[in-house]
């Protein structure tokens, strides 16, 4: 009588019912300390593939959430803070063109003095400045939007050429020069 050949799938791969039980033999047929240490392996193997699928992305993003949070605080300060200042200027009362056109001449004066020179045509007004400081810029700036509700539309601003000749050659006077602006600032005022 001739031996019945286990059955065979399509590929010629034992079926799984024969390959758990050849698999079940093969691990029966090791010896103690080499079952251990293929537990081992599947245990090692196990618990990477658990870290890298479940919990190394999980204490990640954990991570990251703490640090989105505080950027996303600062974020929500400065967008209260910015609501602030546009509920202010919202209530704050309507200039004619004529109050906000004095405003700006006199804030001009006061910030830039000689440096700057105002010329308006309808409600537009054109600032040339000529060796400006910056800081005087910025702060006449922050006084004609606030005080004159004058909104620059177009500024065209250059470095201005440094004049004076410093002792010690151009490098000397490229650092202890100050930064000068020329240019001109166009604002547009209030309707009337």
């Amino acid at each position: 009588m001739s031996a019945i050949p286990p059955s065979r799938g399509v590929s010629g791969i034992p079926s799984t019912g024969q390959g758990l039980l050849q698999l079940r033999q093969r691990w029966e047929a090791l010896a103690n300390r080499e079952q251990r240490m293929v537990l081992g392996a599947a245990m090692l193997v196990s618990a990477a593939l658990l870290w890298w699928i479940a919990l190394g992305p999980a204490l990640s993003t954990l991570r990251l959430a703490k640090i989105q949070h505080t950027q996303l605080d600062a974020q929500l300060q400065q967008m209260q803070s910015l609501k602030a200042q546009a509920t202010a200027l919202a209530a704050m009362p309507k200039v004619s063109m004529d109050d906000a056109r004095r405003t700006l001449e006199s804030s001009l004066k006061q910030s830039l003095s000689a440096s700057a020179q105002l010329t308006v045509v309808g409600n537009r007004a054109t600032v040339t400045l000529k060796g400006a400081s910056p800081d005087a810029l910025a702060q006449w700036l922050l006084q004609a939007r606030i005080n004159a509700r004058a909104v620059p539309s177009e500024v065209r601003l250059l470095k201005a050429a440094s004049t004076a000749a410093a002792p010690g050659g151009p490098v000397m006077a490229a650092a202890t020069t100050p930064v000068r602006w020329d240019g001109t600032v166009v604002l547009t005022l209030p309707e009337r």
